[in-house]
């Protein structure tokens, strides 16, 4: 308690420092500049000034201009998140966390939950369909008061595009050599009196012949949103998005191969295959004097398969052994809130339910596989219930998640607004085993249930129009997943997880508004963090580290004056274990996480010379960091510098380039060591390096019709 008490102490004269800045900065009564609207951080349209807790933004404009290629060029801009590409759309991701595949994050769509709660992938993000959003929102820190489980670290939530008021028409293509990849973008929105309709696509495909090996990959998804206002004082709207990705699993490489022959695959069948699709339809409307209602019905369907390239171990001279799996998804749900403003203290209710109920049977086998020992590629492989590097596996887990919110904000001082909330959730989990329990089919039926209240307490204060600070304390929780508890032979002894986050945050904006500040001061404490222990390279389990820490500063700026347009984002954070005996001989406690890079920046700098014209230059730049629990790996980091420019001829045409890692630089986006630091150091089977993509230029074309214009 005394620690704590200290750390609160640390964290209320920071917050002194932050009011004294401020006020020195703005005396004077200037005007209003810190009026962005945004809605994920009390699940309702909120003044950003007025949001208690760390939020990036990425808007509309900036979606449309740079036609990002991955959703890491969209939010890693956002200080303080990390988005790690494991190709071909797949990946990791680290928002005050290590960068891991973790289920410490809740996707959202239109606040919506994508995945259900215990079936959380870290490739989730690529079932969006980013032709589809208008705006995407990153709320940093613990989020369970509002969305529950697996809001750790943060949570990130995609808006859909709404039909536009006047005709609306588009459709765009893009190429890139050096990665084998081809895009086409088309999307149509108009409304009609009271009914407005929006259709966003897109189709990718990258062929065999770039520099990777066994790379290829295709997708196709699309977003159709319509919109109907009942009366002057309601609307409904429905969203129908699905998503297709048939993509070549690469996978990493060894020591040796990284720096000899980085195009180099050991693959040639495994795969990843991902069908999505999600509906919802939600009903907005004032139900009460000064009160709003609105009610969401849910569906999902997901079919994910795979030959996994991460679980190809145990490898024997000329035969390996592998999986192949099948994870389906099938999801009806509700959530209902109601809003009501109060003439008290000025003070606002949010409150509302929740309910989750998914299906999820899982199926797997065991894989016999042919190596070539001369190259290390993986030949052929057939099915092979005998070899058991897993085991089999047909279960089907039904799960529940219920629900109940609460919010209330209130202005006991003419400057300060309270935030006051919290969720209780339970969770169940009805397993059935298909098969004979055992040793080598998993362990036997049964059920289990999680409940957890996830408070949280914030405030903001007004110093000036064009300055405010924020401290913010929360809770996020997360249970075992449904893989954790039941991918192996026997259930493991898996806690939940529990997450404190403290943070202290200022938001400024100086010289006219041009020039705009956004920081954050954070400590993350968890307790039983699940961590994936790996044992030896494709052999890993779930265990409980006992104690974590993760703090850090997190600085946002953006400046925008005549023809200059400029944006920095950093993070510079520390994460440790605090308490982690992995086994009798392995004691962790006091090393850094790994793959828990110390700092993390983007900064891009634009310039328009003309009108319709720009031309920007980004540095995306990875510091340092352990590659194993134990310190002893490193990974050096490195620094990508990437070129944007496009110019927008008459009549609605527009060309455009982007040019990246400009300097062709050798690097991974993901690195990890499986060595325990005790024992013989064999880097060449114990690292492993997912290889980034080297000097690529990519040219595009988009017409664009608007009725506005």
């Amino acid at each position: 308690m005394t620690k704590q008490l200290i750390g609160i102490g640390k964290l209320f004269a920071l917050s002194c420092i932050y009011m004294s800045v401020a006020n020195a900065a703005f005396a004077a009564d200037e005007p209003q500049t810190l009026d962005e609207v945004v809605v994920s951080g009390s699940r309702t349209a909120t003044k950003l000034s007025e949001t208690p807790v760390a939020i990036g933004v990425v808007g509309d404009k900036a979606l449309k201009r740079d036609k990002p290629k991955t959703m890491g060029e969209v939010i890693n801009r956002i200080a303080g998140v990390s988005w790690n590409d494991l190709g071909n759309e797949q990946h990791s991701m680290g928002i005050r966390q290590p960068n891991s595949t973790n289920a410490v994050y809740q996707y959202l769509e239109d606040g919506i939950p994508i995945r259900p709660l215990g079936v959380f992938n870290h490739n989730s993000l690529n079932e969006m369909n980013l032709a589809g959003s208008e705006s995407v929102e990153v709320v940093k820190g613990a989020a369970s008061s509002l969305y529950g489980s697996n809001a750790v670290g943060g949570a990130v939530n995609f808006m859909t595009a709404r039909p536009s008021l006047t005709p609306y028409a588009t459709a765009g293509l893009r190429h890139d050599n050096t990665a084998g990849f081809s895009r086409l973008d088309t999307g149509a929105s108009n409304t009609w009196g009271d009914f407005g309709v929006r259709f966003s696509h897109y189709s990718s495909r990258r062929d065999a012949n770039n520099w990777q090996n066994y790379s290829n990959a295709d997708k196709d998804s699309f977003t159709l949103r319509g919109d109907y206002v009942l009366g002057a004082s309601s609307l409904v709207h429905a969203t129908l998005t699905h998503n297709n990705l048939d993509s070549a699993m690469t996978g990493s490489l060894f020591e040796n191969d990284y720096q000899t022959r980085p195009g180099f695959s050991y693959n040639s069948f495994t795969y990843r295959k991902d069908k999505t699709t999600r509906m919802n339809v939600a009903w907005e409307g004032e139900t009460t004097r000064n009160g709003q209602t609105s009610v969401t019905l849910f569906a999902r369907q997901n079919d994910h398969g795979q030959i996994p390239s991460y679980t190809i171990t145990g490898c024997a001279g000329a035969t390996c052994k592998g999986t192949i799996n099948n994870n389906h998804v099938s999801s009806l749900g509700f959530d209902a809130k109601h809003q009501q403003e109060f003439d008290w203290l000025a003070s606002r209710l949010i409150a509302g339910v929740y309910f989750d109920q998914t299906s999820n049977p899982y199926v797997s086998d065991n894989l016999s596989i042919v190596r070539d020992v001369a190259t290390g590629r993986y030949l052929s492989y057939t099915i092979s219930s005998a070899t058991v590097p897993l085991g089999v596996r047909n279960y089907q887990t039904d799960i529940k998640n219920t629900a109940l919110f609460a919010q209330w904000e209130l202005s006991p001082l003419e400057k300060m607004r309270v935030v006051l909330g919290g969720r209780s959730d339970k969770i169940n989990y009805d397993y059935k085993n298909n098969l004979t329990p055992g040793a080598n089919f998993g362990a036997a039926s049964e059920s289990r249930s999680f409940s957890h209240f996830s408070p949280k307490i914030g405030a903001t204060y007004s110093i000036s129009n064009n300055s405010s600070v924020y401290a913010n304390i929360s809770e996020g929780f997360t249970p075992p997943e449904v893989s954790a508890l039941y991918g192996k032979s026997a259930v493991p002894n898996l806690k939940p997880s529990t997450y404190n986050n403290y943070e202290l945050g200022l938001r400024m904006a100086l010289l006219d508004g041009a020039l705009k500040l956004d920081s954050a001061l954070y400590r993350l404490d968890g307790r039983d963090t699940i961590v994936s222990y790996t044992i030896a390279p494709g052999n890993s389990e779930n265990r409980n580290a006992g104690r974590t820490r993760s703090q850090g500063l997190e600085l946002g700026l953006g400046w925008e004056s005549g023809v200059f347009d400029a944006r920095f984002g950093t993070t510079i954070a520390v994460h440790r274990f605090m308490q982690y005996q992995a086994s009798a001989t392995l004691n962790y406690s006091g090393k850094e996480m790994p793959q828990a890079p110390s700092n993390t920046t983007t900064a891009e700098i634009g310039y328009r010379p003309m009108q319709g014209a720009r031309v920007a230059l980004e540095l995306v730049n990875q510091g340092a960091y352990w590659m194993n629990n134990a310190n002893t790996v490193r990974y050096s980091g490195h620094a990508l510098f990437n070129l944007r420019g496009n110019y927008q001829f008459a009549g609605g045409w527009e060309a455009w380039l982007q040019g990246r890692n400009l300097t062709d630089k050798h690097y991974s986006d993901s690195a990890s060591s499986s060595y325990s630091g005790t024992g013989a150091y064999t880097p060449n089977t114990q690292n492993q390096y997912t290889v980034g993509a080297p000097r690529s230029l990519m040219v595009g074309l988009t017409y664009s019709f608007d009725g506005k214009k």
